[in-house]
């Protein structure tokens, strides 16, 4: 049983928010690591080594050093894509959880070229309500011009533990779009880093979550603008109900050197029960000149009452 304290913000907010991290108690880690078997890759436009070499993540935030060093020692899944073709190619990663692959420790690499496109779906389910491990770890390098689609679907059962680290680099004129469906886990904690360096760069992040019963969902998102014009947006949507928590804390962090840079971030929550809660920080920091950023945060409880804040 491992006490965890995750997801730090990288600025820290008055204690009484209880938004700075996340604290989880009694979290069961695997000690019988085995390979994950039930591994399906549907699409053979990119080249995907499965047994690639184990790479140490060393991460800019990510979740904390617990995890990320389970994923870089003790990872028993490692992916390596490589994206090389200008026409859009679709790939599906599916890791199927059933009582023969019951964790999942995976470290992911994905580099486009430049000037090439994709879109790539990875899918984590388990078919039934067994109780899942996952922590895991995708790296992104989106090369000049290049353009990657990432689609991310948690289907795991809600008894399971659900860990993610996403980390982007983004060179000139690159784009990734990433959409997140989050719907699994007890507990379900990402962590989204994005480091828009080249100019005119685009990032964008969709995601909806769906809470209920026990469910907790922590959200952390990140991004900083250092290239010229570079463009940051993210739509946050989310139901949760029963006894459901949902916590999201989005920074947009306008750098030194991104002139005319936009960035902008918009969440919404229903809260569907009178004991479902929901916690929101969005927040810009900005140390360059000529730059738009614009953030919001609503919640409407029961579908009747709407609680709108806005930060400008």
């Amino acid at each position: 049983m491992e006490n965890l304290k995750l997801n730090e913000t990288p600025i820290r907010t008055a204690r009484n928010f209880n938004i700075n991290n996340i604290k989880l108690e009694n979290v069961e880690f695997p000690e019988d690591i085995q390979n994950f078997k039930n591994l399906r890759v549907t699409g053979n436009d990119l080249k995907i080594d499965i047994n690639s070499p184990k790479n140490n993540s060393n991460l800019t935030y990510g979740l904390g050093d617990i995890l990320t060093n389970q994923v870089n020692e003790n990872s028993n899944c490692n992916l390596r894509v490589l994206v090389d073709k200008k026409e859009n190619s679709q790939t599906l990663i599916e890791f199927n959880f059933n009582e023969e692959n019951e964790t999942l420790i995976d470290n992911v690499e994905i580099i486009a070229n430049e000037g090439t496109s994709a879109t790539i779906i990875i899918k984590y389910d388990s078919k039934s309500s067994i109780k899942c491990y996952h922590n895991g770890i995708i790296k992104t390098k989106a090369c000049k011009n290049s353009n990657v689609k990432i689609i991310l679907v948690n289907l795991l059962s809600i008894v399971s533990n659900n860990f993610i680290s996403i980390e982007n680099e983004l060179g000139e004129g690159s784009r990734i779009n990433y959409t997140i469906i989050d719907f699994g886990g007890k507990n379900s904690i990402t962590n989204y880093y994005s480091n828009l360096i080249g100019d005119y760069s685009e990032n964008t992040v969709d995601t909806v979550y769906l809470g209920k019963e026990n469910q907790l969902f922590d959200l952390n998102y990140i991004t900083e603008l250092k290239g010229k014009s570079a463009n940051v947006n993210m739509e946050i949507q989310g139901a949760i109900k029963d006894n459901a928590i949902k916590h999201f804390k989005g920074t947009i962090d306008f750098k030194k050197g991104c002139k005319k840079a936009k960035g902008n971030e918009n969440e919404f929550c229903f809260l569907l029960s009178d004991k479902a809660k929901s916690l929101g920080l969005p927040m810009l920091l900005c140390l360059e000149e000529d730059v738009e950023g614009n953030h919001a945060s609503s919640a409407r409880k029961n579908w009747r009452k709407r609680i709108v804040l806005y930060y400008e």
